[in-house]
């Protein structure tokens, strides 16, 4: 129509303004495994009675897993920081809607196949740094004699009764494990899962099912046995710590040359990668229940390269080469899990840091300082690494699509501002920024 105008659609996207290159000093508490909690949450539904989790994080990616059992008819509600969830499950169907958001959603597949005889999820979303298929999950479902197939974006399992069965991972994919685990507890007979993933996330999620009445041994190793039960109780439980904030705050230190301390880490979910940090020159020290880390010289570089735990986890590469971005020499770091996690790469080459990308390796050679500019975050993770630069760095960075960085890190500002740093969270008017999971 003449003389009109049309508004271009927009949304608001928080951004962090950090002003660097000021020391950090003080305490921080790590809050509870996010990649533990979620499929605490997920496992609740195999109970007949309700659960309690607690010290809960208030995470998007956890409000994003509430919403989910509520449409599957599950009632959850928040008591403090504790949730207590009743298994009423009144459909099998976890929508595009919410599944494309977390991946993680896809771990209710086992737990509604198990007690109810059939689960349909929709394909699940993630984060954009590689593939994760589900083909793991599937069959192993059907070698428990689940019928498994997909059609129209869905994931079908239908099972009269779980049989006990032998599974072999063709790779230790920590979602399998936890969803054909989760899944074997209530199956007749005995399940083992050969080449099994041993993150402490599986062994406080065996753990958890151990208190609503599960027999499971081996977790922690490569191999794991279960042998179903006819029916799990609820339980309480506190989840572990998260070793993958205590080490994104521990890069934080290290990288700002600071004195902090690192509450609840757990040494013993960390020893590879602070030996890593140990071989660059990383100085802390391991105190009585926190890291405490005391840092007075530049990183050197070093040689990294992830693998699934007990290795370098993959989910700390970023970070680590954001802390590696100001050392002195060459660092060359592998990515051996996912094959499009250098994301953050670009943006740190943004605030001055010399990274080549070749194949599966980053040639990282350290630069002097890292310098304030806009950089986005793409992913969770790489978010993190993008925090942790701007922290080091001359000058004041914007760091945009934060909802990433937001939806793993509990009271990020609010952790930070307290160990001194220089961080505000603005709300501004932007294009589309794409929620998904990892």
């Amino acid at each position: 129509m003449p003389g009109s105008s049309q508004m271009a659609p927009s949304h608001t996207d928080r951004v962090f303004v950090i002003q660097g290159a000021r020391p950090l000093a003080g305490c921080v508490r790590v809050s509870a495994a996010k990649n533990s909690v979620l499929k605490l949450m997920a496992a609740a539904l195999l109970a007949e009675s309700p659960s309690v989790i607690h010290a809960v994080p208030d995470i998007e990616d956890v409000r994003i897993m509430i919403e989910l059992l509520e449409v599957l008819g599950a009632r959850v509600r928040r008591e403090g920081s504790s949730l207590v969830i009743e298994p009423t499950v009144s459909t099998c169907v976890a929508p595009y809607e919410l599944v494309s958001k977390m991946r993680a959603s896809i771990v209710v597949l086992g737990p509604l196949t198990a007690r109810f005889g059939e689960a349909h999820v929709s394909l699940p979303g993630g984060c954009n740094i590689g593939r994760r298929k589900t083909d793991l999950h599937l069959a192993g479902l059907a070698a428990l004699g689940a019928e498994v197939s997909t059609n129209r974006g869905f994931i079908t399992a239908r099972a009269r009764k779980l049989k006990g069965g032998e599974i072999s991972l063709h790779f230790p994919s920590v979602g399998a494990t936890e969803n054909l685990m989760m899944a074997a507890v209530l199956a007749e007979g005995t399940t083992v899962i050969d080449n099994a993933a041993r993150e402490p996330e599986i062994v406080d999620l065996a753990d958890f099912l151990r208190k609503m009445g599960a027999d499971i041994a081996g977790d922690g190793t490569s191999t794991i046995m279960v042998r179903g039960v006819s029916k799990l109780e609820g339980c309480e439980h506190a989840p572990i710590p998260d070793r993958i904030e205590a080490g994104t705050y521990i890069l934080a230190g290290v990288a700002t040359r600071s004195s902090i301390a690192v509450e609840g880490a757990r040494p013993d979910h960390l020893e590879f990668f602070l030996e890593k940090l140990r071989q660059a020159g990383g100085q802390f020290e391991i105190g009585d229940g926190a890291i405490v880390v005391a840092q007075e010289q530049r990183l050197k570089g070093i040689d990294v390269p992830t693998m699934p735990y007990p290795g370098f986890p993959t989910d700390l590469q970023p970070q680590m080469m954001a802390a590696l971005a100001t050392a002195d020499g060459l660092s060359i770091i592998t990515e051996n899990v996912f094959e499009n996690r250098f994301l953050h790469a670009d943006e740190l080459v943004r605030m001055g840091a010399d990274i080549d990308i070749k194949g599966s390796h980053a040639v990282v050679r350290g630069v002097e300082t890292l310098y304030g500019v806009p950089v986005r975050a793409a992913d969770l993770r790489g978010g993190a690494a993008l925090v942790i630069a701007a922290l080091g760095a001359r000058g004041v960075t914007e760091i945009r699509g934060v909802n990433h960085i937001m939806r793993g890190y509990e009271n990020l500002v609010e952790k930070l501002r307290g160990l001194g740093a220089d961080v505000r969270m603005e709300v501004t008017e932007s294009g589309s920024d794409l929620e998904t999971g990892d």
